[in-house]
């Protein structure tokens, strides 16, 4: 391990280099080319952190860079090689080799044009940052720093190498990054990027939504993504990003009744954050699943604000409207459907525990709790305790013993019975075999009455179960069919059934109820 010593005006730096990366560096001057360790890995070195994804640049072609690896890289690819970059792996490092370039982005178009170079420092002028615009020659470790990296990491500030609103122009997704890296890093921008952002906002939408939703996950999952947030709303960024987020600034009625959301969002954010556990723990961290539910937990609040009367301010079924948002902005965003689905699902339940607060549940609506909350409820624990941010101590106080109790409640209905899968007492097929029944929609009926009764009382013993079915289908109208019938394949009747996950027919309205 090569140890290098730079000093800067006030700043002694003492970092650790991998030889494979110093055997690298001599196989391309030994060939009389030039080779650097290039941007965030040089950055990550002043920060004391090391990356096994290694990044290098180099004034051989793509062609001379195969040429020179092929026989020692463990294995290598060319997917890049349009942009000059080619990748392999060596000694358990992902390493990217990059001709030097001018890479700049048609005003109109979201696909970048490359122009090869043969200058380091004119190759580091078009990075987005100063700070990952630094160089590190190799073999001989000297530092290539032309724009003020190392002073800009000191002075914990974010820079552009030339002007901002020249490298923003070249790709509007480095405001995003600037954002990101406010976040991870949790540094401030230079009043020039922060004016340029703020000018030229609208530009992020000839971008794609996957590479402004990859930017927003690594923001939300930073050590500080209240400042990156807050960055994007500030200058306006968010407005095309998350509109719904930058909507929470509701303007404060003149007697101030009540708080302000956004503020209240942001906290909830890195309370939330505060939350995450290790990684042997229910909720590693970062979970972005917990961090952007926890910031779009009110983003109904807008739209179902009422003025009541006396000067009480409402925001009725805001949860199911923030779902809805959410689920139609991580949609736009492209997002997955799990990861949508599990983040609106909070913000969706995230009310739920008030009703609890203020009232004690019986033992079927902490059986409901759990059943509806499903995978999600850890987060939903932790979404619901971040939600709290009165500084009415003795209120705060409550709430916490409140949900202590509930959770508490839980932990013992779990040692009584499986809450994680509650189903009824008897199957699909015990209760056809009960009725004298035919797969069909009173099936369907038959297994929904039994898992309210499950939900309701708890675990039956087969005989209980039983016997209640029999009393429920006493009761049924006499026009119910005796036996249940499968319609033809392919007619409408047919069609309108689909099965249940206990295998049992259920028609979709049964089903929804």
């Amino acid at each position: 391990m090569a140890h290098v010593h730079h000093k800067t005006d006030s700043h002694p730096v003492d970092f650790q280099v991998d030889p494979v990366v110093l055997e690298l560096g001599q196989r391309f001057v030994d060939a009389g080319h030039e080779l650097s360790l290039v941007g965030g890995p040089v950055r990550d070195l002043f920060l004391g952190r090391t990356s096994p994804d290694l990044d290098f640049t180099t004034d051989a072609t793509p062609d001379q860079t195969v040429a020179l690896i092929k026989r020692w890289a463990d294995n290598y690819w060319e997917i890049g090689r349009a942009f000059g970059t080619i990748g392999m792996r060596k000694a358990g490092f992902q390493i990217e080799i990059t001709t030097y370039r001018a890479e700049a982005y048609d005003p109109e178009s979201r696909k970048p044009v490359v122009a090869f170079g043969s200058s380091l420092t004119d190759d580091l002028l078009r990075r987005d940052f100063t700070i990952n615009a630094m160089a590190l020659k190799l073999p001989s470790l000297e530092l290539v720093d032309p724009f003020g990296g190392v002073r800009d990491l000191h002075a914990t500030v974010l820079a552009t190498p030339g002007s901002p609103e020249d490298s923003f122009s070249d790709d509007p997704l480095r405001m995003m990054r600037a954002a990101r890296f406010a976040s991870q890093l949790g540094i401030s921008v230079h009043d020039d990027v922060r004016l340029a952002m703020t000018q030229m906002a609208e530009r992020i939408t000839i971008i794609s939504a996957e590479r402004v939703r990859d930017e927003l996950v690594k923001l939300i999952c930073g050590a500080h993504p209240r400042v990156g947030i807050d960055l994007l709303v500030d200058t306006g960024l968010a407005e095309f990003v998350l509109p719904e987020v930058s909507a929470l600034r509701l303007e404060s009625d003149e007697h101030h009744r009540h708080k302000d959301v956004y503020q209240h969002s942001l906290q909830v954010l890195e309370q939330a954050a505060g939350l995450e556990t290790d990684a042997d723990g229910a909720v590693p961290g970062p979970d972005f699943v917990l961090r952007f539910a926890a910031l779009m937990h009110d983003v109904g609040k807008p739209a179902t604000r009422r003025f009541e009367p006396g000067g009480a301010v409402s925001f009725r079924h805001h949860d199911m409207v923030g779902s809805k948002l959410t689920t139609k902005r991580m949609k736009t965003l492209r997002f997955d459907n799990d990861t949508i689905k599990a983040v609106a699902r909070l913000v969706e339940l995230h009310m739920r525990f008030y009703g609890y607060g203020e009232a004690g549940w019986s033992d079927s609506a902490v059986r409901r709790y759990v059943t509806d909350a499903g995978p999600l409820l850890e987060r939903l624990h932790r979404l619901t305790r971040s939600d709290v941010t009165t500084r009415n101590q003795r209120k705060a106080e409550r709430l916490a013993f409140a949900y202590d109790d509930l959770e508490a409640r839980i932990a013992t209905l779990r040692e009584q019975e499986s809450l994680d899968a509650v189903r009824p007492d008897l199957d699909g097929a015990r209760i056809m075999a009960i009725l004298n029944l035919k797969p069909g929609p009173v099936v369907g009926r038959a297994y929904k009455y039994l898992l309210e009764e499950r939900m309701e009382h708890g675990p039956l013993q087969p005989e209980d179960a039983e016997a209640r079915l029999l009393a429920w289908w006493a009761e049924q109208p006499e026009s119910t069919p005796l036996t249940g019938s499968v319609p033809p394949a392919g007619s409408p009747e047919a069609k309108e059934t689909e099965t249940s996950p206990a295998g049992v027919e259920l028609s979709p309205t049964e089903e929804s109820k």
